[in-house]
């Protein structure tokens, strides 16, 4: 991903926070044709301990897709992937700025993560990985899941292919006009009223000035 200096972030917390709030994330790998593989799905954040003593957490994204998606087939022969996570996003009018030299843009909030990918095929580790799912999107479900019939519920497990993806390298972008002070008060006009993407942005663009 392109990223110019002034919207790199190295914060750890807001790349994690970015993917907790906007899991909905773009899973992509190469095909056996040597082209792009897309599949758009929510992936769980999850912290685990380092190895070595002092290390940060390594980030470990949990999912899964259906047996019939072809995308496990190409974790599995080649394991390194990309996960994009895409957060708020908002066109940015030239009328924000006080001159009239300037053009539209575009301001996003992004995370990319280089993965390894290992399937998780053994039963119980994919009802518990599932069972994690539950718990970050609908905790309440897990009683309704677990009330299910065993043949149902060996059903749906069998239905999926599950997969642990180790993080092995991130950058996060994190776009929102912070470079550019002279429209934040035109943009804060704008965007506190404004779609649930602006107004998103509008807190991002806040908090990194506390």
């Amino acid at each position: 991903m392109y990223v110019p200096p002034r919207f790199k972030s190295e914060d750890r917390s807001a790349a994690a926070r970015l993917m907790r709030e906007y899991p909905f994330a773009s899973l992509i790998s190469c095909d056996d044709d040597g082209l792009p593989y897309v599949t758009h799905l929510p992936l769980l954040l999850e912290e685990r301990a380092g190895e070595a003593e002092g290390q940060p957490p390594s980030w470990v994204l949990l999912g899964h897709c259906a047996k019939p998606n072809a995308h496990w087939r190409h974790l599995q022969a080649r394991p390194t992937a990309v996960a994009a996570f895409l957060g708020p996003h908002a066109y940015i009018s030239p009328g924000v700025y006080p001159d009239l030299a300037r053009v539209p843009s575009w301001n996003y909030l992004a995370v990319h993560c280089t993965v390894q990918a290992r399937l998780v095929e053994d039963a119980e580790a994919k009802d518990a990985l599932l069972k994690k799912l539950i718990g970050a999107h609908e905790p309440p479900y897990a009683q309704q899941w677990r009330d299910l019939p065993e043949n149902y519920t060996d059903m749906m497990l069998n239905a999926i292919v599950a997969f642990e993806l180790d993080v092995t390298a991130w950058q996060c972008k994190l776009k929102m006009n912070q470079h550019q002070p002279e429209s934040h008060a035109a943009l804060r006009e704008r965007f506190a009223s404004g779609s649930e993407n602006e107004r998103a942005l509008l807190r991002w663009l806040d908090e990194s000035k506390t």
